[in-house]
């Protein structure tokens, strides 16, 4: 996938169709600020489109996340214009209105979209424990 030179390494055209499938699923991240329902100062969410139905409880996303030194990580899913947790119906965001405008402007979810949120003392952590969590949600699904 990439090529390495005396100038630099570079994406082969196999690694560009990678980056632009990669790009389709997890087309937007953002930070979100402190809320209700996240545990850390930082917090950074990722959108997986069309991921819902791969999603069984959410805790695995929060597995992953912690690997890499979160603590702490919720994954939601957008359902009916609502945000809800795996295996429930009920808007988990009604009483957390900025945080639901703050992540349907910056992510523009749509039906069957996941968000995992990753929370952290530090910023990087929290960016980098998400990153992983959805990467790996991807890669066993």
């Amino acid at each position: 996938m990439i090529q390495s030179t005396r100038s630099g390494n570079f994406l082969t055209e196999k690694g560009k169709k990678f980056t632009v499938q990669l790009q389709k699923i997890i087309p937007k991240e953002c930070k979100i600020e402190r809320n209700g329902i996240t545990q850390g100062k930082n917090n950074h969410a990722i959108i997986l489109k069309k991921y819902s139905s791969t999603i069984k409880t959410g805790l695995e996303q929060r597995d992953y996340a912690i690997m890499y030194g979160s603590s702490g990580c919720i994954t939601l899913m957008f359902k009916n214009n609502r945000f809800v947790f795996p295996g429930e119906d009920k808007d988990c965001l009604i009483k957390e209105k900025k945080t639901k405008q703050s992540l349907v402007k910056e992510l523009e979810p749509s039906e069957g979209d996941i968000i995992i949120i990753s929370s952290s003392d530090d910023p990087f952590v929290a960016e980098i424990s998400a990153k992983n969590s959805a990467l790996w949600t991807i890669a066993t699904n």
